[in-house]
């Protein structure tokens, strides 16, 4: 989509990196349509460190005076970047694909179906398909007794399901914002469908969490995703180094605030 002056419009996505392999190839979720608005929230660090205070005839004793104060200190403190949230609704429509269905044999089977399963699929753990993690392996033995006949099973679950994996995914929202991001809720309005009942038109409610490079060091240690750690903990770096950049632009406003502030 173009505007009068010439220019495009780059559109947002999702960059998943779900692969189980040692070379991370991502999977692009381009947004259909950017959202006309997303919020935008910042929580501060917080300390979790708490005192109970000790007193002797009414006051506090020295020890505990300086842990209070040490408290105080740390709650007003902040060695750590702030928590930061996106929250955005995307719209998904297949009609216009559906109006050339030799162009788009996909959305003629499934409607928007893929693309919601996609995000869906953030939500989940990456590596092992879905079915073949739930169904494990099952052993059956038989033997026989004099009391008859004996039948025992067990079902012995893959070990990847006790894995703790986090998927690796990437928001995009043009060059001044590529963020590693978790999402933490999804909700999805279907309103529309096909004959064989596959969504139409839908629209996906998207909460997501960024993760910082303290989140990230977590996930570092699987061969699996480290690669895919490492482009999200650049990527987290470089939009902070813009947004540094940004910050200090601002001073030329602040000098001309300052001297419309001086009397003439």
């Amino acid at each position: 989509m173009g505007f009068s002056n010439g220019s495009f419009l780059l559109k947002g996505a999702l960059i998943y990196f779900g692969a189980p392999m040692l070379i991370p190839i991502p999977n692009l979720i381009i947004f259909q349509y950017n959202p006309d608005t997303m919020t935008r929230t910042l929580t501060p660090w917080q300390s979790l460190t708490k005192v109970e205070p000790k007193y002797e005839d009414g006051k506090l004793t020295n020890a505990d005076e300086v842990k209070a104060y040490g408290e105080a200190l740390a709650k007003l403190s902040q060695p750590f970047d702030p928590q930061e949230t996106f929250s955005l609704t995307l719209e998904l429509d297949a009609t216009d694909a559906l109006e050339e269905p030799e162009l788009h044999p996909v959305a003629v089977a499934s409607g928007i179906a893929d693309r919601l399963a996609a995000i869906e699929m953030l939500m989940y753990p990456p590596g092992d398909s879905l079915m073949g993690g739930l169904l494990g392996s099952v052993s059956v033995s038989v033997s026989f007794s004099a009391g008859g006949l004996s039948v025992s099973a067990s079902l012995e679950t893959d070990p990847a399901l006790h894995r703790k994996d986090a998927p690796i995914v990437l928001f995009f929202w043009g060059p001044g914002r590529i963020v590693p991001v978790k999402v933490q809720s999804l909700q999805i309005e279907e309103q529309q469908y096909s004959p064989l009942l596959y969504p139409v038109r839908a629209k996906a409610t998207i909460g997501l969490r960024v993760l910082t490079p303290d989140d990230l060091k977590q996930l570092s240690g699987d061969k699996a995703t480290g690669a895919a750690v490492d482009i999200a903990e650049a990527c987290y770096k470089f939009t902070i180094a813009q947004k540094k950049v940004l910050a200090t632009a601002n001073l030329a406003n602040s000098v001309e605030s300052i001297i419309g502030m001086l009397p003439i």
